[in-house]
């Protein structure tokens, strides 16, 4: 039973973060990405900051100054500007494919920068979803998208995210950690703003909801995603993460009009396919190595 609650729940998440890349891309339409970067960098900011004071935690903190924090903060500020950046200038089932490709690029850095030993069978994985993402790019061919390579800016930076994540002091809590992760993307949008000439305006009242959903459904997704891995065994719910790509398939056919063709489908079960062993994979030498360590 409590792999079936974590399991709906991861999926609930993935529903909620699909939601709000599609409201992020239509306010792309009519709002310059800088400013959309901004408003929900100061707008998650805010609540993530405001949920860690009532939790109790301090938001200045030597903690908050450690390598590995800045270090976190910065692959956020990367990713973040690459996806969305992507989202705004690719169709958003393709960049929500590549984006799948990042677990296989964090166990890849796991093993070149943290030691990690990876077998042959897991860089075969990681291989296979490569693989997949070229067949969703294509270089060299004609339907190479090169707005395209911002969204494999975006995997390279919430790799370097995660990777962080796992050296960072225990001491710090994920509310403080999103609500940092979210400032740094305001001065990248300002940035942006001054590089491309675009101004800050008045959002309109249509756009004012469409940021007020984003932020909204983004911190019900967090919550649940927080939820779900508290509960139940990892290996059987976090495969589930994958479905935020279904959702994106259907929202960019409904919303967007897109028509996925048979090598962006075929890229995308490459990555979700390499991506779901690499996760078994290491489940199971984690419940060999726990054995082993009994015995």
């Amino acid at each position: 039973m409590e792999n079936l609650r974590g399991s709906l729940l991861m999926t609930a998440a993935m529903l909620g973060f699909a939601i709000e890349d599609m409201f992020i891309k239509k306010l792309t339409a009519t709002v310059p990405l800088g400013m959309v970067l901004v408003v929900l960098g100061m707008g998650g900011a805010i609540i993530f900051a405001s949920l860690a004071l009532l939790r109790g935690d301090r938001l200045i903190s030597r903690d908050l100054l450690a390598r590995s924090v800045l270090i976190r903060n910065t692959g956020e500020l990367i990713g973040t500007v690459g996806f969305v950046t992507a989202i705004a200038l690719t169709p958003l089932s393709s960049a929500s494919a590549i984006l799948q490709a990042t677990p296989l690029v964090v166990t890849l850095g796991a093993a070149l920068f943290l030691g990690e030993q990876v077998g042959w069978r897991r860089w075969s994985a990681i291989l296979v979803g490569f693989a997949g993402v070229l067949l969703i790019i294509r270089p060299g061919f004609d339907a190479f998208e090169p707005f395209s390579l911002f969204a494999l800016l975006g995997v390279a930076g919430l790799a370097i995210r995660d990777l962080a994540t796992r050296t960072v002091p225990r001491a710090i809590t994920s509310l403080q950690l999103s609500a940092y992760a979210f400032a740094t993307t305001v001065p990248a949008g300002l940035g942006i703003l001054a590089f491309t000439g675009d101004s800050i305006r008045m959002l309109q009242g249509l756009e004012w909801l469409m940021i007020g959903a984003a932020l909204g459904v983004a911190v019900l997704a967090y919550s649940a995603i927080v939820a779900a891995m508290r509960m139940g065994d990892v290996s059987v719910i976090t495969p589930f993460r994958y479905s935020r790509l279904v959702f994106a398939l259907i929202f960019g056919v409904v919303f967007f009009n897109e028509d996925p063709d048979f090598a962006t489908l075929a890229g995308s079960a490459l990555i979700v396919a390499s991506g779901i062993y690499t996760f078994w994979r290491e489940a199971r030498l984690r419940r060999i190595a726990g054995r082993a360590g009994k015995s």
